[in-house]
């Protein structure tokens, strides 16, 4: 079966010359559809990097990408929302540029706001919600982009403990009920494993996959369970041994 993303052989570079830096190396790997694959690794090992390349923001070094035609949203940490527009208006924009209807756009906006446990906040400003409600806009709107390929950035790491729990919760039940291609980036390995079908173990720069594990734990899952805490801890020993080995 075709896969949803391949990724085969990227390498990406920053600058010319002396100045050179290289940020990700003969990175390969390849995405399911409708699977949901975390990514952890340390600060500046190239996850970020990574997710712009898939979404085409910027074309890699060498190597090539292929998402098959479907469409990619990418969702940030900072929910990034325009403080002047309501949340049905934030969420309406990306189908503006596509030119829907007045009217479609509307509706659509209502039910992603609805999906997204915010039916009663169509007419709020982004000054009158909370974080967590402003990273559901925020992901309404990505949603709205009519995405196969949803690719996250860390986009709870800013979050309470308690609004994170919910918005996993949130976030698979969207994953489960539209067949969505997820590359989530963080750097807890319980966030990962709680989340995740696979998690894929980066290393420091330049970025590349050092390992993967596979996560057959039963859904729904729990952060506090004593199996995620363990698989968490065999992640984390290894993300810890690849920073060391490399001397950073």
């Amino acid at each position: 079966m075709r896969p949803a993303v391949r990724i085969d052989g990227v390498s990406h570079a920053f600058g010319q010359g002396g100045e050179r830096l290289l940020a990700l190396h003969d990175v390969s790997l390849e995405l399911r559809k409708a699977e949901f694959a975390c990514l952890v690794g340390a600060s500046g090992s190239g996850k970020s990097t990574l997710l712009n390349l898939v979404a085409r923001l910027d074309p890699p070094t060498t190597g090539e990408i292929e998402t098959f035609g479907s469409r990619t949203a990418l969702l940030f940490q900072e929910a990034a929302l325009f403080p002047w527009l309501t949340a049905a208006d934030n969420v309406e924009l990306p189908m503006r540029m596509r030119h829907v209807a007045a009217d479609k756009r509307r509706e659509e906006a209502r039910q992603l706001l609805s999906a997204v446990g915010l039916a009663d906040f169509e007419a709020s400003r982004p000054h009158e919600l909370s974080g967590g409600m402003k990273q559901r806009v925020a992901l309404a709107r990505a949603l709205a982009q009519d995405a196969a390929i949803l690719l996250m950035d860390e986009p709870f790491g800013a979050l309470d403990a308690i609004t994170r729990d919910l918005l996993h919760d949130e976030l698979e039940r969207i994953w489960l009920e539209r067949n969505l291609t997820i590359l989530f980036v963080t750097h807890n390995a319980r966030e990962a494993v709680r989340l995740g079908d696979r998690v894929l173990v980066f290393s420091s720069r330049p970025g590349r996959v050092a390992d993967e594990f596979r996560i057959d734990l039963p859904r729904p899952r729990r952060l506090e369970s004593p199996e995620v805490a363990r698989l968490a801890g065999l992640v984390g020993d290894r993300l810890r041994e690849e920073v060391l080995t490399r001397g950073h």
